[in-house]
């Protein structure tokens, strides 16, 4: 084991050795993973299980080498598009229609939580004593690496900005699932042996449809990224899912054929997802006990902010509890859809909120990013 952390000091520099790392943090991850799953955690196990291999493996490494590496972003958008084409596959054309009567709620959604970042981001500056740019960059429910890239861009504290964006996406992803597991009685858990053995059985005259559906999602990924698409792992996914979906309506002769993934390779996605997220925690894991204190406060905000458009969603609309505090949660976009789905709890509505939440907070932040250096200026003067 130790040489297998050995190679991943050259993470860097060395694909075979980025490689032997992930496949040690596979490893681990479905190890943990399976121990969650037995023990009835559900929707949210794998991605769990991969935040703790992420974290234990980089940790690990870190004490052993004291050298800090990368966390592996390419893992979190293989896994985004893993997800998000499971998640198009499993999106039903006739229940679009339910949107006709809350799209002002989708639309005031995202609006609701960016105030409430910016709100929250004026009260962390004054409690940290730091600059408006990087509050708000640390308070706004984005993208994790997207706040900490613009942080670095514009030479504002980069670590600050990604230690509140991780408490609050690690928080989300932990709660989130413990509520619903509680509100919905899980299924009857397996044994070990039967997990394996289900993820473990494959069609083989199913595989070349399913090379066939990762290929044309990597193509649409690959060409939304070109294109500048806001989180184009996710969004590009989804979009070539619903697109199969959809194929046997224009295509009859289409309708035998199964576009669904195997089991193992969705357990894989879900564990990538998880897998960047404990890398982050693993990269800076000394860590000082007022700055995690401070950073606390912002948390339990956003977690408030949350919890409150929730309430708001549970008297403007139809939806049950749970729908409403799975399209609200401050964060995790596909692990909340994802949630959802393995709930089989109003998928659409749960992706509709979330995808039209990110696309705006993703469009707004020019904007936010430009009246926090205004007010910056404002207050620098006084």
């Amino acid at each position: 084991m130790i040489d297998v952390f050995r190679f991943g000091v050259g993470i860097s520099t060395g694909f075979p050795a980025r490689c032997w790392l992930v496949l040690t943090e596979l490893l681990l991850a479905m190890v943990v993973g399976l121990g969650l799953t037995t023990a009835g955690m559900g929707g949210a196990a794998w991605i769990l299980g991969g935040i703790v291999a992420g974290a234990l493996v980089f940790s690990v490494c870190y004490w052993v080498y004291d050298t800090p590496m990368q966390p592996n972003r390419s893992a979190r958008k293989i896994g985004q598009t893993i997800i998000g084409l499971t998640i198009g596959l499993a999106l039903q054309q006739g229940n679009l229609d339910i949107f006709s009567s809350t799209w002002m709620f989708f639309l005031g959604l995202p609006l609701f939580l960016l105030i409430c970042g910016a709100l929250i981001g004026l009260i962390y500056a004054r409690i940290e004593q730091t600059d408006l740019l990087t509050a708000m960059l640390a308070t706004t429910p984005g993208n994790i690496g997207v706040m900490a890239s613009m942080a670095a861009d514009y030479s504002k504290n980069t670590p600050l900005v990604s230690l509140i964006q991780l408490m609050r996406f690690t928080s989300v992803i932990f709660v989130v699932p413990m509520i619903a597991n509680t509100t919905i009685a899980p299924a009857t858990h397996s044994s070990v042996s039967e997990l394996i053995s289900h993820f473990l059985t494959i069609q083989v005259e199913r595989l070349p449809i399913a090379v066939l559906v990762l290929a044309t999602a990597w193509l649409a990924v690959y060409g939304g990224s070109k294109l500048k698409i806001p989180v184009a792992g996710f969004f590009c996914a989804i979009a070539t899912g619903l697109g199969f979906t959809l194929l046997p309506a224009l295509l009859p002769s289409l309708s035998v054929l199964d576009f669904r993934l195997p089991p193992l390779i969705i357990v894989v996605g879900q564990i990538l997802l998880g897998i960047t997220i404990g890398e982050f925690w693993g990269v800076n894991p000394k860590l000082k006990r007022s700055t995690v204190l401070y950073a606390l406060a912002p948390v339990g905000l956003m977690f408030g902010a949350g919890f409150l458009a929730a309430a708001v969603a549970r008297l403007l609309t139809s939806w049950d509890w749970l729908t409403c505090l799975l399209v609200t949660a401050p964060g995790g976009s596909p692990e909340m859809i994802w949630i959802a789905l393995t709930l089989d709890h109003n998928t659409e509505i749960v992706t509709a909120g979330h995808l039209i939440r990110l696309l705006i907070i993703n469009l707004s932040l020019p904007l936010l990013i430009s009246l926090a250096c205004y007010l910056d200026q404002r207050f620098a003067r006084l």
